[in-house]
């Protein structure tokens, strides 16, 4: 198999994100809450926000600092961090002292595992492994956000692409409707492109590297596949539909708050804090979450907040 960056067209910096455009969103300074159940349980606790880059990351590091200063803390917003490797080490480095990941980047990039052997109980490996690191994964939330591949809807039909094995068939035959939107981090994992690839039996004739949030609107125009999550909810409002992974390459990828061990055993009160909240966090409730940002153009904040007081997590 050829290398990727052999096929490789580099669209990147084209546009600016939304959640770019949002990383200086309000740093908070928690006044305990009011009438909240928490109210005081973290006074005198000086966090840092970290994200990574795309838009459901930035929401739930919104969700946990106003749940957080809601119970007294004050919090640093430093979210929007470029690279799973890059807010994963600021976390470690102290820059940061919390951020969601998800279980399969712990599983494949944190902890150098393959995706070939997957433990059932993917959340209890990788927390069990990464407490050796000293970091912590609090309880996971029921949602799940994966990589996908997905294509027009109307380009499914036409060539009766359901499965990522039609997609690869219809590939091998049509390299010249064989092109894929990408960014940059999906390009170069294991989990990623380079692995579909290899466990597909399949390539693509060009990638097009794009900033994360370009990829949906692109897909039909410059490229007939695209690199999408799960959860995101531009997939409906671009009238794609997402090839369903027959195969099971892609590992699970549940959402759940890491945080250094450290900073847990100084502020136990944050796992009791987040428990209900993640609790909440569904496939659906993640992809309404998510519309609202991407598509309607509200402030991830906003939207945090508006969720946590309409679920009573918080206080009005």
């Amino acid at each position: 198999m050829r290398n990727a960056t052999t096929r490789k067209t580099t669209l990147g910096g084209i546009g600016l994100t939304a959640v770019a455009a949002l990383l200086l969103t309000g740093c908070g300074g928690g006044d305990g809450g009011g009438d909240s159940a928490n109210a005081g349980t973290l006074d005198g606790a000086e966090l840092t926000a970290g994200s990574k880059e795309f838009t459901e990351s930035v929401v739930l590091s919104q969700i946990t600092s106003l749940a957080l200063e809601d119970a007294g803390a004050s919090i640093e917003d430093q979210t929007g961090i470029s690279g799973s490797a890059t807010v994963r080490e600021a976390l470690e480095t102290d820059e940061i002292d919390f951020y969601w990941d998800y279980t399969g980047t712990g599983w494949v990039n944190i902890l150098g595992n393959t995706t070939e052997e997957v433990p059932e109980d993917l959340f209890a490996a990788v927390s069990e492994a990464d407490a050796e690191n000293g970091i912590a994964w609090l309880d996971a939330a029921p949602f799940e956000n994966t990589y996908r591949i997905a294509v027009k809807q109307d380009f499914a039909d036409e060539n009766g692409l359901v499965t990522q094995s039609d997609a690869a068939e219809f590939i091998n035959a049509n390299p010249d409707q064989a092109r894929v939107c990408a960014a940059s981090e999906f390009i170069n994992r294991d989990d990623g492109l380079p692995g579909l690839e290899e466990a597909y039996g399949f390539e693509f004739s060009e990638i097009v590297e794009l900033e994360l949030n370009l990829i949906y609107t692109q897909v039909g125009d410059t490229c007939e596949f695209g690199e999408v999550f799960s959860t995101d909810a531009r997939v409906a409002s671009n009238d794609m539909v997402i090839l369903e992974d027959d195969q099971e390459f892609f590992v699970e990828y549940q959402g759940a708050m890491t945080l250094r061990q450290e900073t847990l055993d100084e502020y136990p009160a944050i796992a009791e804090i987040m428990a209900p909240i993640s609790e909440k966090l569904t496939n659906e409730t993640m992809m309404e979450l998510n519309g609202k940002v991407d598509t309607d153009g509200e402030d991830p904040r906003d939207v945090a907040e508006e969720w946590l007081q309409d679920q009573g997590l918080i206080g009005g």
